[in-house]
């Protein structure tokens, strides 16, 4: 890597740390319920309204059923505002209503925080839409991972208690007093930087190209919508190009604050981990393997697209990447932000659970396409989406003791709480629901007609992308290989199922275990104690999730990107 990557590495990690920390204090004070006065108050009438209290806590079970009743409610709403739309004010362009399968996809695709989108915004969406059905989801999405990642560390911290807190206050405070703030804040950061915001309806204007009279530019409430997009980890663009549209990231300096509010929340709750559990040196220890394995997805993508392809390279292309705009694999990327800017976006955003994307992730070098895919293959735990990261990387923490237990033949502890076959039971499916959906939905769009008519690239590449598809599903990422189509009813209904499954199938498990560890005492530390703060624990961390989560994939990969790197880099 150029020292100019390095640098924005370097200058992204440090701003991040330096915005995280102080989040995290106030994260932790919302997790316990130790808010203001004036908030209490504040928030008490809806607490009123629905019948609960913050006093009110519940077991897993009852926190379990009322998740999953509002994100089902969730459903309904968005896809009836959708096949309502046509008749729904707040439509200047006149869209017409969602056809049901799309309606469909979209639907669970925004409730379960993935926002794939197999439609162009611009052309599909109204604004009614837009914000009451997409928008909205994206501040309750968001905060549905967070009221998880709640519980299950209030089950790490209690010291023995049927009851893990309350989904429905959990899901007020993350939406009034964090959710909602931030992007309010940087929405209008946003729009400082020329992002749009109105109502208007598109607009016909004169070009300068020869023989064009004029071209139609979209309008809408985008500011709004591209803040809780980063912030909430959501990923859904107002515009089918995404954030590598100038009306959604005009300038270097918005991409850049893009970048940060994606990792922003799931870094901040590290901090607010180690501080609820009584040992801040947990919560640097999740986020040192977290940035260690960021850090070498950075390292290992830039240099592939800083090398270009070589079949250009033979018919004297210069792909010499001296500077941040001129060499390399250009293709697909915005020039005013060059390889290493798109490069560490891609790495960002697919390492959350975000897909929000700058550039076309279809254009990438086979190396440079496989960072991404290992990225949300290995769980979306390298900070990972907002709650879904950090509980997605305490699972596999459980998972790394159970197996330091195993080595030196003594009962597996993690932070005061032993690691039992119960435990390791939910865990193993926490971990295993995933791949199997990818690799299963995989095999079946290959093998299935429906399934192949949608791939636009043949040979190993055409494999990369539904790879790529159902990879992003069900890991609840949102971006794509967009040269596989998939607005068609198969892959409308299968992504949607595995959207579905790849979230929930996930917090459930991961629910019953915040239950099971709630209800157990906490033992003292001892001298046979795994210690789980120091390097040696971050080790063991980093090795765990790489081993258990690429070893699921290599074969899918050996006939993806692999196959397809070796082919190239020989010349045909």
């Amino acid at each position: 890597m150029a020292a100019a990557a390095w640098g924005l590495l370097a200058l992204f990690l440090f701003t991040l740390l330096l915005l995280s920390w102080p989040l995290g204090l106030w994260l932790a004070r919302l997790s316990s319920g130790r808010l203001p006065r004036w908030m209490q108050a504040a928030e008490a009438p809806l607490y009123r309204l629905a019948g609960t209290a913050p006093a009110q806590s519940m077991r897993w079970t009852q926190y379990s059923l009322a998740l999953l009743a509002f994100n089902v409610l969730g459903v309904l709403v968005v896809y009836a505002l959708q096949r309502l739309q046509d008749v729904l004010p707040l439509n200047p362009a006149g869209m017409l209503a969602v056809a049901p399968d799309s309606a469909f996809n979209t639907a669970v695709s925004f409730v379960s925080n993935t926002n794939w989108q197999g439609y162009s915004g611009e052309s599909t969406m109204g604004y009614l839409t837009q914000m009451l059905a997409l928008a909205v989801q994206n501040f309750f999405s968001a905060a549905t991972g967070i009221a998880v990642v709640f519980a299950l560390v209030r089950g790490f911290a209690a010291r023995s208690s049927a009851v893990i807190g309350n989904f429905w206050v959990d899901i007020t405070r993350i939406t009034l007093w964090l959710l909602l703030p931030l992007s309010i804040v940087f929405a209008v950061f946003l729009v400082g930087q020329g992002v749009i915001q109105n109502f208007e309806g598109y607009k016909e204007v004169a070009t300068l190209e020869v023989g064009t009279l004029h071209q139609t530019l979209p309008m809408g409430p985008v500011a709004s919508q591209e803040a809780i997009k980063m912030l909430g980890t959501n990923g859904g663009g107002f515009f089918n190009a995404n954030s590598a549209h100038p009306y959604e990231n005009p300038t270097a300096l918005s991409n850049f604050l893009q970048m940060l509010a994606i990792f922003l929340i799931p870094a901040a709750l590290c901090f607010a981990f180690g501080i609820e559990v009584g040992d801040r040196r947990q919560g640097w220890a999740l986020l040192a393997a977290m940035t260690v394995m960021f850090v070498l997805a950075v390292v290992a993508i830039t240099p592939a697209e800083q090398l270009g392809n070589p079949l250009l390279g033979a018919q004297g292309v210069d792909q010499t990447a001296s500077a941040l705009q001129s060499g390399g694999n250009m293709e697909g990327k915005e020039a005013r932000f060059g390889i290493n800017a798109s490069s560490l976006f891609t790495v960002v955003t697919t390492a959350a659970s975000c897909g929000a994307v700058n550039g076309m992730h279809d254009s990438l070098t086979p190396i440079g396409g496989m960072v991404p895919l290992v990225m949300m293959q290995l769980g979306e735990v390298v900070f990972g989406g907002v709650g879904s990261g950090l509980y997605g990387m305490l699972v596999f923490a459980m998972l790394a003791v159970f197996i330091a237990g195993l080595m030196i033949g003594r009962t597996p502890e993690y932070l005061g709480k032993k690691i039992e076959a119960h435990e390791m039971k939910l865990t193993s499916v926490a971990i295993l629901v995933t791949p199997v959906l990818v690799l299963v939905g995989t095999a079946i769009a290959v093998m299935s007609e429906a399934g192949r008519a949608g791939i636009a690239n043949p040979g190993a590449h055409g494999f990369s992308e539904i790879l790529y598809a159902f990879s992003s599903a069900a890991n609840n990422n949102g971006s794509a290989f967009a040269g596989l189509s998939v607005n068609t009813p198969f892959y409308n209904v299968l992504l949607a199922l595995l959207m579905w499954f790849g979230r929930f199938g996930v917090i459930v498990p991961v629910l019953a275990i915040a239950g099971a560890l709630a209800a157990k005492k906490r033992l003292p530390v001892t001298a046979g104690t795994l210690p789980t703060h120091g390097p040696l624990f971050v080790l063991l961390l980093i090795g765990t999730v790489l081993l258990v989560g690429l070893l699921n994939y290599v074969p899918a990969l050996a006939l993806g990107p692999m196959v397809e790197h070796l082919v190239l880099w020989s010349g045909n």
